[in-house]
């Protein structure tokens, strides 16, 4: 009509539209459905984490007669349908034993920790496994991203110069979910303890360790790159290692005890 300058009886005769729904107007919703609006409303004010059918239930016993088609077709108008979060179930596990066997390589523990840059706030992670039989720090890996193909890319960088353990005890986070890890650790003969969701105290060792880390480095200093936290880090590790006395190992260094389960077995093996 407005391009073309065509009458109202022609602009519907090319469209094939009848003249009788060019001039009906569609219904006022907002009037229409408005007491339902005020209604949802005031139900949703006290109860924000209702469903369309509890909201349905209450109405109906607030003594409105609505049918549930028209209150669900105004609930999905206002927008209150939005799919619910659901949380990830996690796998049952079984309780853990912490006892721990005088053993090189019997078993490791491995965490994560995480950390911010002081020059630009970003964040950054350290992957932190401890040989629990000689409260030995193996290796603590820093950088921005640490996922599970870099968790076994320091696994076999360790199996080169240490050897690998018999079982690994780690929380249920997704890098050590991962199929890459799983299928790592099947194909080298390791056991997976995974700890019970929530229940940090059954990796202990590795949580002690962490506790120790934060305080006497991370909390310690004001890192400007993930260079000086690696060269800072590695410092400290060695003197953990070799310099740092253990309470649990009668006052002896990881490194010292270490050297002394070894002797013992070397002695045992040539003795028999």
């Amino acid at each position: 009509m407005v391009a073309h300058c065509f009458s109202i009886s022609r602009a519907c005769s090319a469209m094939q539209m009848p003249r009788a729904s060019f001039y009906k107007h569609g219904p006022n919703r907002l009037e229409l459905d408005g007491p339902i609006i005020k209604a949802l409303q005031a139900v949703l004010e006290n109860k924000p984490s209702w469903g369309f059918w509890k909201c349905y239930d209450r109405l109906r016993g607030l003594g409105h007669a609505w049918n549930h088609k028209k209150v669900y077709r105004v609930y999905c108008s206002l927008g209150l349908n939005k799919p619910r979060r659901t949380k990830k179930r996690v796998l049952t596990r079984e309780r853990q034993s912490m006892e721990v066997m005088p053993m090189v390589n019997n078993t490791w523990s491995m965490d994560f920790v995480h950390d911010t840059l002081y020059s630009n706030n970003k964040r950054f992670r350290t992957l932190n496994i401890l040989d629990e039989g000689v409260r030995e720090v193996l290796a603590i890996e820093i950088d921005s991203s640490l996922p599970a193909a870099r968790v076994v890319r320091v696994m076999e960088q360790l199996k080169e110069w240490r050897g690998l353990p018999n079982s690994i005890r780690c929380d249920n986070g997704p890098e050590f979910l991962a199929t890459i890890f799983v299928d790592w650790c099947k194909q080298h003969e390791i056991e997976i303890k995974y700890i019970q969701p929530g229940k940090p105290n059954q990796n202990a060792f590795i949580e002690r360790f962490n506790r120790t880390y934060r305080d006497e480095v991370l909390n310690l200093y004001l890192f400007e790159d993930l260079d000086q936290v690696r060269d800072i880090t590695h410092e400290w590790l060695d003197s953990y290692n070799e310099e740092r006395p253990h309470d649990a190992l009668g006052g002896m260094t990881p490194s010292c005890y270490r050297k002394l389960l070894e002797a013992k077995s070397s002695t045992f093996e040539l003795s028999t």
